[in-house]
């Protein structure tokens, strides 16, 4: 099979960079549409839309509903071609980002993201996930290709909530853990053919970052300041582990976070925390990871804040029938599950599951938590 690496046409990252962003809109298109939802707007609208005043650009300034529906995209779209919209600027989560990539493909216009949190690695993919209205995950779709512009603005990003800041740890820390299973058995990636080396090593570098700095960084955060670490951690959040996972492939862990949703006691959770605790599921899964390793990542994830524990994820006792649901998704035709070099099936998935609720309360204990 073909190796296919897909990236974004240009990234900026630094604090302060969106005071920037009307130049670098105005070198893409001249009547941008923005999608962002109020809070976000009060955080950094008043930034954003004088830079865009400086640059005259006419904006369409489009109030985000909450979530990445078809409805909502249609609606987006619709008002993207009366605008005379050329740009969609998807401004705040990954639900509007998302929202507006999949807007900007229906209409054909040129997409651009500014994430004001770093919780996932959405900004830079061709990918939404797509939720229905009662905030259910229904799957994803690529759009073929990735925005245009990635604008992310680090001090924003350091005033945002430390939680999202570690949901964004959570998904990159599985970049890659999930990349290397990939690679292992030759399995597809998301961009169409399978890794190069080029995603492997920035899948790596991005782990090796987050094991390194990412106490400190939340460190950081948890102070609201910009220091070098954070700077390495958003790297590895939004940069790395959008390359890495798009381009290198992902597996249980991301299988068993998006089946998460569809229990009603995990919709608080953040998308990476959900990864967090897939990640110790597919650990407890796999059959050539050392003890060691295992018990490293475990405690990065205790000493940042990732749920490692039912109960951590709002599922104090629950029973292995509540589970069945997700082993027979994950153990299902088309799962990515079924990348491992070995069978898996819906026992195996929920005796991961259980077996990492174990260890995850066994490594707490240890930490005195």
């Amino acid at each position: 099979m073909k190796a296919v690496l897909i990236a974004p046409r240009k990234y900026v990252q630094g604090p302060d960079v969106l005071s920037e962003a009307g130049a670098l809109i105005a070198a893409i298109g001249k009547r941008p549409l923005v999608l962002w939802d109020k809070k976000v707007k009060s955080i950094v609208g008043k930034t954003l839309l004088a830079s865009l005043a400086e640059a005259k650009l006419k904006v369409a300034d489009v109030a985000f509903a909450g979530d990445s529906t078809h409805a909502e995209v249609d609606r987006v779209a619709k008002l993207a071609v009366e605008a005379k919209a050329d740009v969609i600027v998807g401004v705040g989560g990954g639900k509007a980002l998302d929202t507006a990539k999949a807007a900007a493909a229906k209409i054909g216009s040129a997409m651009i993201t500014i994430p004001t949190i770093a919780s996932n690695d959405s900004p830079t993919s061709s990918y939404t996930v797509w939720y229905d209205e009662k905030g259910n995950c229904l799957g994803f779709e690529s759009w073929g290709r990735n925005p245009d512009l990635v604008l992310v603005d680090t001090r924003v990003i350091a005033n945002g909530p430390v939680r999202a800041f570690v949901a964004g740890m959570g998904d990159a820390l599985a970049t890659w853990i999930e990349a290397r299973v990939c690679l292992q058995t030759r399995s597809a990636n998301l961009a169409g053919g399978v890794s190069t080396q080029a995603a492997m090593a920035l899948a790596r570098l991005g782990y090796d970052i987050l094991l390194e700095y990412g106490v400190e960084a939340k460190r950081a955060v948890e102070a609201k300041v910009v220091t070098p670490a954070v700077e390495k951690v958003v790297e590895a959040n939004v940069l790395l582990s959008g390359l890495g996972f798009e381009s290198g492939g992902v597996a249980t862990a991301h299988m068993i976070a998006n089946c998460l949703p569809s229990l009603p006691e995990c919709h608080g959770l953040m998308h990476g925390h959900e990864v967090g605790f897939g990640i110790i599921s597919q650990l407890c899964l796999e059959e050539d990871v050392e003890v060691e390793e295992i018990y490293r990542i475990v405690d990065f994830e205790i000493a940042v804040g990732l749920p490692v524990t039912f109960a951590d994820l709002g599922l104090a006792g629950v029973k292995r029938e509540r589970l069945e649901g997700i082993g027979k998704i994950c153990a299902g035709a088309g799962s990515l599950c079924h990348y491992h070099p070995f069978k898996v099936t819906p026992e195996s998935i929920i005796d991961a599951m259980v077996a990492a609720d174990a260890l995850g309360a066994a490594r707490k204990k240890l930490a005195g938590l």
